[in-house]
């Protein structure tokens, strides 16, 4: 629903608007008018995104990008973190933009597309074990970090390769892409 404020910024045009319309102004839905919808009711037991999600899964969709999902309620992008972390174990590929930052599943992955001076932070889920950073400003070797450290958070790109290696635990990671000079 509200993430449609996003396609626009992100240069998507989507499939299908789902959700029950109660984020979307006038001007948003005349933008978006041949968008096909699926409309459900105020009062339901999951989330826009959640029925988003489900439905794209259920149309046979194996990537997302969840358009949104990053502002409003705190319950909700915490739970959009959790969701996006599920689906990632699922091996599927997903992450989520509000067009000036990204999340993704924290995982082993190496960045070539990242400009330097980019700044990101990686947010534990569960405990991390063995995680290591480099070609950032503050790297790590074989690093245990605690859910709820801020070890991890607002590094910076250094080089034009970052390795992000881990060797156990859940989370996320933020990138912030207009922060680079």
């Amino acid at each position: 629903d509200s993430g449609m404020r996003h396609a626009g910024v992100l240069g998507l045009m989507p499939e299908l608007w789902i959700g029950d319309f109660d984020s979307s102004d006038a001007d948003l839905q005349t933008v978006f008018a041949d968008v096909p919808r699926d409309q459900h009711p105020i009062d339901k037991d999951a989330t826009d995104g959640d029925l988003a999600i489900t439905i794209a899964l259920q149309r046979g969709a194996q990537s997302l990008i969840l358009v949104g999902g990053l502002g409003g309620q705190f319950d909700h992008l915490l739970c959009n973190a959790m969701m996006m972390q599920a689906l990632y174990k699922r091996d599927i590929s997903v992450w989520m933009s509000n067009g000036v930052e990204e999340v993704h599943p924290l995982q082993p992955c190496t960045f070539k597309d990242l400009n330097l001076g980019t700044r990101f932070s990686i947010v534990p889920l569960t405990p991390l074990a063995g995680l290591t950073l480099e070609g950032v400003k503050w790297p790590l070797r074989n690093k245990r970090v605690p859910v709820g450290s801020s070890l991890t958070l607002s590094n910076e790109v250094t080089e034009k390769e970052v390795s992000v290696r881990l060797i156990s635990g859940e989370g996320v990671i933020v990138i912030y892409p207009g922060d680079a000079s």
